[in-house]
C-alpha cells in the first residue's frame, strides 16, 4: 500500500532550459527569501520558501495643538513609511521546468545563511542531487505523511474557504465550505498510487487507519493496459467522454428494472466491466476508462465511508495526485460518498490540496518561529486563485493549469479569533449573497468594479502628488486587478466563493501590490478637519431636544453620516461635484419612515429599560460619519451608563476610519466635550483594532485583543454600521445578545434587489429568543 502523493514516472522530464520565466510575476521576493522547501511528486513540483516584503505604509500623527491657534491647521499630518511583512511563497509548476527553476533561483537568490531546503514527496530523491548542486543547499527529507497534515491543518485554520463541495452541472459547481472554528477531527482520504486513511485528531496527532492497494495508481496501470494511454491527464480526458454503461453490468440489465425490495434502482452498477465478458464487440478507449473510473471511485468512497462510521466522524477531506482538481474525480468520488452514505457525510475537497506537503515540509523547517502562533492571510494579489482542470474548458481558461500556479500568505500583524458573541460559530456566513451562486449578481458587480476602476487610479494618484513614479503604480494597478477581475468572470471559484467582500480585498491587495497603501488619506484628512468644527453644534442642537426627539434624531444622524461613502459611485459622484454636500443636505436624502427594515419603534421601546451593560461599535467611514454620526450617538449610550467599545479597522480601506486615526479624533473630541473626555478617562470608552483591512466585516476573523475585550466587558450590544459591514456581510449574522444593523443602501441595483430604492433605510433590530424580555415579544428575532 503506497501512500506517497504521487508516482515518479521517471521518462516525463524533458529538462527544457529553453523556457523564459517571467520572474518578478512568479519568484517574487527572492532577494529576501530564506528557509526553502519542496516537494517533488510524478509530475508536478511544489516549491516554498519565507520571505520578507518591504512595503509602503500610511501613518497618521496628530499635530501638537497647544502653542498656537489651531482654527485652521490640519489634526493630523500623514506619511508614507516602509515597513516589513513577512511572506509565506509557494509556486507549483511542472517537473519539465524544475532545472530552469533551480537555475533562476540560484542567480537571484541573495539570502546565504539559508543552508539546508527541506523535501518531501516521493521524486524528492530523483532530484536531491541536482537541488543540492544548483543551489549549494543540504537537502533534508521530512516524512510524507507528516508534511501532509500539517499542511492540511495550516490550510484550514488560515483560509476561510480552503474546503468545497463539487456539484456538476450546478451554476457553481465548487460549493464552499465554512471551516469549523474546530477543525479536528477529520479523516484524511490521500489518493496516491495507492490509499491512505488518516485520523487527524490535533495539530501533532494523527494515525493511518487503514488504506487500501486499489487507488490512483491501480487506475493509472490498468488504465494504460486497457486504453493504450500512458499519460494520466489523457485517461481522465477519455474518462470525461465515456458511457461506462456500455461496459458496467446494471441492476435493470440483470432484473430488467429495478430491485426493489433491496432499495436497488436499475441505474445501480452491478457488476463492473460486466457487459465486457459476454458482449461480442470492442469497446471504446473513453467507455472503458469511465467504467474504471467508477470503479476505483466507488471502492474508494466505500472504504472512506466505512472508516468515517467506525471513528464516528463526519469530515472527510479527499486529496492527493488522483483528485487534483479534476472535476471527473471530484464527481466521482463525491456521487460514491453520496451513495453509501446515504447523503450523512460529503466529500469534502480542498483549494490547496496540491501545496499540501510543501506547506507542512516548510513548517517543520520553521518551527523555530513558531508561525502557527500567527495568522496568516492569502494575498489575492499575488495567488492564481483555483483553476479548473476540466478537459471540456476551452484554452483560455486552461492556460495556467499547466504551467505555473502560485499562492502567497502573508503573516497578519493580529492574531484573529471569532467573535465570541456568535450565536453558533460553526454555521456563520459573513457573506449575504454568494456571487459564484447568482450569475446575474455578478455580472453586475464586476461591471461595477470595473467601471470604478478610473476613479480609484485617479485617487491613487492624486494620494502621493509628490511621487512623480506614482502615475505608473497606478497603471500597474489598474492592469492586475483588472485582469483579476476577469479571471474572477471566467473562474468565479477561483479565490472561494466570489463575494463583494472579496471583490473589495482583491482591490486593497492589488493597490497595497503597488505602494497605495491609503488612496483615501487625504480625503479623511480633510473631512475630519471639517467635521470636527461642527460637533460642539451638533451636540449642543441635540441636547435641545426632548429625550424621544433626540433619540430619533440620533439614530437619523448616524445613517445620515453613513451616507459618506467613497466606495458607493453614487455618492462619490455626488461629493466630487458638489463639496458643498454636507450633514443636512444627506439628512434630506434618507427615505421617510417607514424604512425599508424598520425596527425602530422596538428600539426605542428597548431605550425604555435598563441600560446596556456594554455595547460593542462596529465603525464605518471618516469624516461626518464617524464624528457627526457615530460620536452623538455613543455620548447618548455612555450617558445612560452603557460603556462603549469602538471597534476600527487596523489598516486603511477606502475612506473608512482606521484605529490610529480614530485614536486622535478622540483625542479631540474629549478636549471639546466633558462626556467624552470623562468616559475616556475612566476606561467606560474604549477603542480597539477590529484586526480587519476590509470595508467589509467577517465575524469570525476578528483581533484576539478586542475578543477579549467582549469577554471581560460582558458586553450585550453589538451595533455594526454601514452598507459593507452590515449588508453586504452579516445581514444574516445571528448573535448570542441584542443587535443593531444600520445602513443606507447607496447603490441603485441593490436596493432595487432589496425591494426599496437609493437612499433606503436598513434599520434591523435583533434580540435572540433566548434573551428576549416579555416586554418586546414583537421584536424580530430572526433576521428578515
Amino acid at each position: 500500500m503506497a501512500a506517497e502523493s504521487e508516482r515518479v514516472d521517471r521518462s516525463s522530464h524533458s529538462m527544457d532550459k529553453s523556457i523564459t520565466l517571467p520572474p518578478n510575476e512568479i519568484f517574487r521576493n527572492l532577494e529576501n527569501a530564506k528557509r526553502f522547501a519542496i516537494d517533488i511528486g510524478g509530475s508536478l513540483t511544489k516549491l516554498a520558501y519565507y520571505s520578507t516584503v518591504q512595503h509602503k505604509v500610511a501613518k497618521v500623527r496628530s499635530f501638537d495643538h497647544t502653542a498656537k491657534d489651531t482654527e485652521d491647521d490640519p489634526l493630523y499630518e500623514i506619511s508614507m513609511q516602509e515597513e516589513i511583512l513577512a511572506r509565506l511563497h509557494f509556486i507549483k509548476f511542472e517537473n519539465a521546468y524544475i532545472e530552469t527553476c533551480l537555475d533562476f533561483i540560484k542567480d537571484h537568490l541573495v539570502n546565504t545563511d539559508t543552508k539546508v531546503i527541506k523535501a518531501t514527496g516521493g521524486g524528492a530523491h530523483k532530484f536531491k542531487d541536482l537541488i543540492e548542486k544548483k543551489l549549494k543547499l543540504r537537502v533534508d527529507k521530512e516524512d510524507e505523511m507528516t508534511c501532509l497534515i500539517k499542511g492540511c491543518n495550516f490550510v484550514l485554520r488560515n483560509i476561510p474557504h480552503e474546503a468545497f463541495v463539487y456539484v456538476k452541472h450546478a451554476d457553481s459547481e465548487f460549493r464552499f465550505q465554512n471551516t469549523h472554528p474546530d477543525i479536528f477531527p477529520y479523516l484524511l482520504i490521500n489518493i496516491g498510487s495507492g490509499v491512505s486513511i488518516i485520523k487527524v485528531e490535533s495539530e501533532d496527532t494523527f494515525e493511518r487507519v487503514g488504506g487500501s492497494s486499489i487507488g490512483g495508481g491501480t487506475f493509472w496501470g490498468l488504465g494504460a493496459l486497457l486504453t493504450k494511454t500512458k499519460r494520466f491527464d489523457e485517461l481522465l480526458q477519455l474518462a470525461s467522454k465515456g458511457q461506462h454503461t456500455s461496459v458496467d453490468m446494471l441492476v435493470k440489465d440483470i432484473y430488467g428494472g429495478s430491485y426493489v425490495s433491496l432499495g436497488l434502482t436499475g441505474d445501480l452498477i452491478a457488476s463492473s466491466f460486466g457487459k465486457s465478458a459476454t458482449a461480442d464487440k470492442e469497446f471504446s478507449k473513453e467507455d472503458m476508462a469511465k467504467s474504471l473510473l467508477h470503479m476505483i471511485s466507488n471502492d474508494i468512497g466505500q472504504l472512506a465511508c466505512l472508516y468515517a462510521r467506525l471513528h464516528n466522524l463526519t469530515r472527510v477531506y479527499f486529496g492527493g495526485f488522483f483528485i487534483r482538481g479534476h472535476p471527473v474525480t471530484m464527481h466521482t468520488i463525491t456521487y460514491s460518498i453520496n451513495f453509501f452514505t446515504k447523503g450523512e457525510v460529503q466529500a469534502l475537497f480542498l483549494r490547496h490540496e496540491g501545496y499540501l506537503g510543501t506547506i507542512g515540509a516548510f513548517l517543520k523547517g520553521a518551527e523555530e518561529d513558531n508561525p502557527n502562533q500567527y495568522s496568516w492571510g492569502e494575498n489575492y494579489a499575488g495567488s492564481s486563485g483555483l483553476m479548473s482542470t476540466s478537459p471540456d474548458l476551452n484554452p483560455m481558461q486552461r492556460a495556467r493549469s499547466g504551467t505555473f500556479d502560485m499562492l502567497e500568505m502573508d503573516r497578519l500583524e493580529r492574531q484573529l479569533v471569532n467573535l465570541p458573541l456568535l450565536q453558533d460559530p460553526s454555521s456563520y456566513i459573513p457573506d449575504t449573497v454568494d456571487l459564484s451562486e447568482d450569475a446575474l449578481a455578478r455580472e453586475y458587480w464586476l461591471y461595477c468594479f470595473e467601471e470604478a476602476l478610473d476613479g480609484v487610479v485617479k485617487r491613487a494618484v492624486a494620494s502621493q502628488p509628490d511621487l512623480p513614479e506614482a502615475a505608473e503604480r497606478a497603471e500597474k494597478f489598474r492592469h492586475k486587478y483588472l485582469h483579476k477581475l476577469q479571471t474572477l468572470r471566467h473562474q468565479p471559484f477561483a479565490y472561494g466563493s466570489l463575494t463583494v467582500r472579496s471583490l473589495l480585498d482583491t482591490r486593497e491587495h492589488c493597490l497595497n501590490e503597488f505602494n497605495f497603501p491609503d488612496p483615501y488619506s487625504k480625503i479623511k484628512q480633510r473631512e475630519n478637519d471639517m467635521a470636527l468644527k461642527y460637533f460642539q453644534k451638533a451636540v449642543k442642537s441635540l441636547e435641545e431636544l426632548s429625550w424621544e426627539q433626540r433619540q430619533f434624531a440620533l439614530v437619523r444622524g448616524l445613517l445620515a453620516g453613513n451616507v459618506f461613502d467613497w466606495g458607493a459611485k453614487a455618492v462619490s459622484d455626488v461629493l466630487e461635484s458638489d463639496p458643498e454636500f454636507g450633514f443636512e443636505q444627506a439628512k434630506r436624502q434618507l427615505e421617510e419612515r417607514p424604512w425599508l427594515i424598520d425596527n425602530y419603534d422596538q428600539w426605542l421601546e428597548r431605550l425604555n429599560g435598563p441600560p446596556h451593560k456594554c455595547a460593542l461599535f462596529f465603525v464605518d467611514n471618516s469624516g461626518i460619519d464617524i464624528i457627526l454620526g457615530v460620536f452623538p450617538f455613543v455620548r447618548e449610550l455612555l450617558c445612560r451608563g452603557t460603556e462603549v467599545v469602538l471597534a476600527s479597522n487596523s489598516s486603511p480601506a477606502l475612506n473608512d476610519v482606521t484605529n490610529n486615526e480614530l485614536q486622535i479624533l478622540t483625542e479631540r473630541i474629549a478636549a471639546m466635550d466633558p462626556v467624552i473626555q470623562s468616559a475616556v478617562k475612566e476606561d467606560r470608552l474604549t477603542l480597539v483594532q477590529s484586526g480587519s483591512s476590509s470595508p467589509c466585516l467577517d465575524l469570525s476573523r476578528l483581533d484576539k485583543v478586542l475578543a477579549g475585550v467582549v469577554r471581560e466587558r460582558h458586553t450585550d450590544l453589538v451595533i455594526i454600521e454601514g452598507m459593507g459591514r452590515a449588508i453586504h456581510t452579516n445581514y444574516y449574522a445571528l448573535l448570542s445578545c441584542e443587535s443593531l444593523k444600520m445602513a443606507v443602501i447607496k447603490n441603485s441595483w441593490l436596493a432595487d434587489r432589496l425591494g426599496g430604492k437609493l437612499f433606503s433605510v436598513v434599520f434591523k433590530y435583533e434580540v435572540p429568543l433566548d434573551k428576549k424580555p416579555t416586554t418586546l415579544d414583537h421584536v424580530p428575532v430572526t433576521p428578515s
